[in-house]
């Protein structure tokens, strides 16, 4: 009743007389001031795990723990195979050549540092360390610029997709087809390999190319050998009387194609000198020597000097019937076959030799990595704010200074990503040096991966120097990816 007495009270208040329901009477709402003027403090707030006043105790929340932290153990076995697989492919290999490296050739002998010694000792080796520095400067260098000289170019063009396609396909093809197929590029036979067959083309556009290589008289004839791989007349040359010049010693399929069946020349009017140049060589025989038959063909663009006195007075061309015609000033001299009639064709370069070996290796290496480097450069370009560029544009910028300036710098974390993915390729890069390369010049393109193969598993194994370049190959290969993490690293806290 003293309850519902007090209930029925409150009721029969007036609104601004009521007394909240957590107020007591005698205390003073928190947004509330006495009438003295004296401000009361608002209540404290309960801390986290503190229970709230007016709720009862077991509404108490409770704290979250991590999902790591309550399953470590779940965590543990999801883990344990990977680390199971990476100790016995990574960690143990590494540790083991580590160990092997200080042992000798049988494995029984404790060797010290003998085995990196040899490293810098052994001339072999050497050569693979100085190659591979070769590898690490210009493969990724010369492959990150063509990849960014790409990018930019095939940005605008409608057909830069196809483009970019074709460029990066050698990327689909193994190492072991490429290198079959740069080996097949850099024969040295200009019939079989292209490299060559192009050079030579080029070469013979602007310099006048070999004639008739090992062609020679015979003693019979009216010709003799002279200085310098030349042939002279024996005798003297006078006007009216025709001159016969045969040569033997050419192959007919090396005859020029539009050659023609040799003919007898005609006594020259005025003075001049006419003679006949010509292969004194019948297809199956039955032909005379000094004497032009039916079915011998003449020497077609074969040159002849008429020389007096050690000087020549005058020249001539025989044309595809081998006649030639000399001017009255050759009458009394003696006419000779200059050496450049034979010397030997221009063959091209030899690209699998000692001196460009390497080179041509890293070229193979380019046009397999070329386009990866322009793909990854494309899709960091096609990222970058267009305003910038357009602004630059605009301020009179021409386009190679929105590429050097603008361009460039704000791709270098790309060129960067690319740059170090090469360097750390290059390092291990062997089926390319090993396929290509022939025998007789795969000491010259050696390099540390070849070697570390060649010293393991060749005839003359020893383990000992295989595991001490392996731990060579780590070191170096360790400088880059601190780099690379460090670069990593750098991005992720901007």
């Amino acid at each position: 009743m003293t309850t519902a007495a007090a209930g029925g009270a409150d009721e029969a208040l007036p609104a601004d007389k009521q007394t909240p329901d957590n107020q007591t009477p005698g205390n003073q709402s928190p947004d509330k001031q006495p009438s003295g003027g004296t401000s009361v403090p608002a209540p404290r707030k309960p801390l986290p795990g503190e229970p709230v006043p007016g709720e009862p105790p077991h509404r108490k929340v409770p704290s979250r723990k991590s999902v790591t932290g309550t399953r470590r153990v779940i965590a543990a076995l999801f883990l344990l195979p990977a680390l199971v697989l990476l100790g016995a492919l990574v960690v143990y290999p590494i540790v083991y050549s580590v160990y092997r490296s200080f042992f000798d050739q049988a494995g029984t002998g404790f060797a010290g540092i003998d085995n990196y010694k040899a490293l810098f000792t052994d001339d072999t080796i050497r050569t693979a360390v100085k190659n591979n520095a070769i590898w690490v400067v210009f493969a990724p260098t010369v492959a990150t610029v063509l990849g960014l000289i790409f990018a930019v170019l095939t940005e605008r063009i409608r057909w830069g997709t196809a483009f970019k396609l074709v460029v990066f396909m050698p990327m689909a093809i193994s190492m072991l087809a490429a290198g079959i197929i740069f080996r097949l590029v850099y024969d040295a036979a200009p019939e079989r390999g292209v490299a060559n067959a192009v050079w030579v083309g080029v070469h013979d556009t602007f310099a006048d190319s070999a004639g008739f290589p090992k062609a020679h008289p015979l003693p019979v004839h009216p010709l003799k050998a002279a200085d310098g791989g030349s042939f002279v007349t024996k005798e003297p040359v006078r006007a009216g009387e025709p001159v016969q010049l045969p040569l033997v010693g050419v192959l007919p399929a090396k005859m020029p194609t539009d050659a023609k069946p040799a003919r007898a020349p005609q006594a020259g009017g005025d003075g001049k000198i006419t003679g006949t140049a010509w292969l004194d060589f019948t297809k199956g025989g039955g032909g005379k020597p000094n004497v032009i038959d039916a079915k011998e063909l003449g020497l077609k663009g074969i040159k002849v000097e008429a020389v007096k006195d050690g000087k020549v007075v005058a020249s001539a061309t025989a044309g595809a019937d081998g006649v030639f015609t000399l001017p009255a000033a050759a009458d009394g001299a003696e006419l000779r076959l200059p050496a450049s009639n034979f010397k030997e064709p221009y063959n091209g370069v030899e690209w699998l030799g000692p001196s460009f070996v390497t080179p041509g290796i890293i070229g193979s290496y380019v046009w397999m990595w070329a386009g990866f480097a322009m793909v990854l450069i494309a899709a960091g370009l096609a990222g970058l704010p267009r305003e910038l560029l357009e602004a630059a544009r605009v301020d009179g910028a021409n386009e190679w200074q929105v590429f050097r300036r603008i361009t460039v710098p704000m791709l270098a974390p790309v060129l960067a990503v690319v740059l170090v993915t090469l360097m750390i390729n290059v390092l291990k890069v062997f089926d390319l040096v090993f396929i290509i390369a022939p025998g007789s010049s795969q000491d010259d393109a050696n390099v540390l991966a070849l070697q570390l193969y060649r010293s393991s598993f060749g005839t003359d194994a020893d383990l000992g120097i295989g595991s001490a370049i392996a731990v060579l190959l780590l070191l170096l290969v360790v400088p880059v990816m601190l780099f690379n993490i460090r670069r990593i690293r750098k991005e992720g806290r901007r």
